[in-house]
């Protein structure tokens, strides 16, 4: 079973063990999300090079995650993955396992925002692109930013009434 929640961890420190794409994708979500990320590789994607991350340019050792709200293995190793996302259980860390989503407790779901609205979707199985296609179909569900606007002076002027007027004006 999961917890469908939406985190605050904006300045909290991530690492992400791993250099390729699949690692590139995962810090780019953590750094649009505000941490701060610290990449073990020996080597780096270019375009992971160009992030704003520390690198520290070597395998993976015990004791990387230390501190980490969030952990992210990410490498082609199934051992050193399944290392990672065991210390970082054991020190109570967020971890996403890339090659086995079972084995983490941090899934990254597919996203989509319009107009202050954000919907995260996850199918609950190892399917991405299917997570992916019900989001960009969702993403023309959603109201615009006028509208959410809108919608929210509605509510800030229904909060200023008292009693029944209120919940009438909340509920309309």
């Amino acid at each position: 079973m999961t917890l469908a929640a939406f985190l605050n961890l904006s300045g909290e420190s991530a690492v992400v063990v791993g250099g390729g794409p699949v690692a590139l994708r995962r810090a780019r979500t953590l750094l649009s999300a505000g941490l701060r990320v610290r990449v073990v590789a020996p080597e780096l994607h270019p375009d992971l090079a160009a992030l704003c991350v520390g690198h520290d340019a070597r395998p993976y050792r015990p004791g990387d995650v230390a501190g980490a709200r969030v952990v992210v293995a990410a490498t082609n190793s199934s051992e050193v993955n399944g290392a990672v996302t065991a210390e970082a259980r054991a020190v109570g860390g967020l971890v996403n396992h890339a090659g086995d989503a079972m084995q983490g407790t941090l899934r990254f779901p597919a996203v989509t925002r319009r107009g202050g609205v954000e919907v995260a979707l996850t199918t609950g199985r190892e399917l991405p692109l299917l997570a992916q296609a019900l989001a960009e179909r969702i993403a023309g569900l959603l109201p615009s930013p006028e509208q959410v606007d809108a919608w929210a002076e509605r509510r800030e002027a229904a909060l200023t009434r008292s009693g029944p007027e209120r919940e009438a004006a909340l509920a309309a």
